[in-house]
């Protein structure tokens, strides 16, 4: 039957000790949990272990679902959990609230770090490559989907769960933990109003530096300005950059082995705290703030971001949805305010992303917006950028022309 297997190992809880060791508080909990994604209840067994050297031994609970299980397991000891979830999609498609159900009980331990792993079991009459209609949760009231017609890829990595699915309007497609990322048709949305209106927007561009960004579209994109010298890209997941490099050329386009272009795998916050390096530009081409880059989404980190700009830099990264995450952009923004003197809040509709996505240019002097098109144009014919798809020099001030309900938002 087909139906989609999800699992998560979560370390380093840091909920309320009780949830790990009370079997009525974690029932609750997944209770309303189930109900809330709209899952049904059919039936739950638990145990609560001993005490393990006179602490509070863990919890294991199986519940039955019509449409199939959660199993939970915590060890207190270890301040660890995991998680399974299975749902079978024989009378309609569940695998979002299977999701979405994962989702809530990982945020509810307050995990530092998790693995998830995906598997899609079986299909109507045996075993299917067919990856169907995916769906993806912009907030818990919300979602949207695209079809795929063939999954080329699906592994976990030691930091998450990656996906390759093949779709006839977006190409090939990558989805970390069941999340959309890039995909082949669609990333020029994205890497164009990431890189160029900080780029165009500097005098001349020398060195940069991605955090992230393993797909190479970010880089690729920067490589299209002549000044650009080295650009160092750190991403923490070398899977991700592996994959890009097999299968993903038409977004990097070589860019991942240009002689230009450094690649590091390791944690980007480290990177930052140990180089001795200045850029010109920082591009934080990163998973969203409720996935392992969430430290780097911090004031801490925007402000440990000033000693590796140079004179006259800039950091761009994207803020999320505002109108489905408001809070989240609301939150960003003002930490990045306290940071930097010039906080220069831009938006554009991504089609993988399903909203209007909001990016920010972040200086204490370089000021996008100010920019008039004839200025933008210029520097495009002199440093001869080419080959884009969505930017150009009238695009260039509509970006940061906010709609009201985002202005608002970030300027409260």
């Amino acid at each position: 039957m087909q139906g989609l297997h999800l699992t998560a190992d979560l370390y380093g809880c840091r909920s309320p000790s009780a949830l790990m060791t009370d079997p009525e508080r974690l029932g609750l909990l997944c209770r309303c949990a189930i109900e809330t994604v709209g899952l049904t209840l059919v039936g739950e067994k638990w145990h609560a272990f001993p005490d393990h050297h006179g602490a509070p031994g863990g919890v294991t609970g199986a519940l039955l679902l019509a449409e199939s299980h959660l199993a939970v397991h915590t060890w207190p000891e270890r301040a660890g959990v995991t998680l399974d979830v299975y749902v079978c999609n024989f009378s309609q498609d569940n695998c979002a609230r299977a999701r979405s159900l994962l989702d809530g009980l990982a945020g509810a331990f307050r995990p530092s770090r998790s693995q998830r792993q995906e598997l899609q079991r079986g299909g109507d009459d045996g075993a299917s490559d067919e990856a169907g209609v995916r769906l993806e949760s912009l907030n818990a009231d919300s979602m949207y989907g695209f079809r795929f017609s063939q999954r080329l890829l699906s592994r976990p990595t030691r930091f998450q769960h990656l996906e390759l699915l093949e779709s006839p309007q977006l190409g090939r497609t990558l989805l970390l933990d069941g999340h959309f990322m890039t995909s082949e048709r669609d990333e020029f949305f994205y890497h164009e109003a990431l890189v160029h209106p900080a780029a165009i927007a500097h005098p001349s561009p020398r060195r940069a530096l991605i955090a992230g960004g393993g797909d190479g579209g970010a880089a690729e994109e920067l490589l299209k300005h002549p000044s650009v010298e080295r650009v160092m890209l750190v991403d923490l997941d070398p899977a991700v950059i592996e994959v890009a490099r097999r299968h993903l050329q038409a977004i990097h386009r070589g860019a991942l082995d240009d002689p230009r272009v450094s690649v590091h795998c390791g944690d980007a916050a480290a990177f930052v705290r140990e180089t001795t390096g200045q850029f010109d530009l920082v591009l934080l081409d990163l998973t969203d703030p409720e996935t392992p880059a969430g430290p780097l989404y911090t004031q801490d980190f925007f402000e440990q971001l000033r000693r590796v700009l140079a004179p006259g830099g800039a950091v761009v990264l994207h803020l999320g949805a505002p109108f489905f995450e408001p809070d989240q952009v609301r939150s960003l923004a003002l930490a990045l305010r306290r940071c930097y003197a010039n906080v220069s809040c831009y938006g554009l509709h991504v089609p993988l992303y399903g909203a209007y996505w909001a990016f920010a240019v972040v200086s204490d002097s370089l000021a996008p917006p100010a920019l008039p098109a004839a200025q933008v144009q210029a520097r495009l014919d002199q440093r001869g950028v080419g080959d884009l798809r969505y930017y150009n020099a009238q695009v260039h001030g509509a970006l940061f022309a906010l709609p009201t309900f985002f202005r608002e938002l970030v300027e409260a």
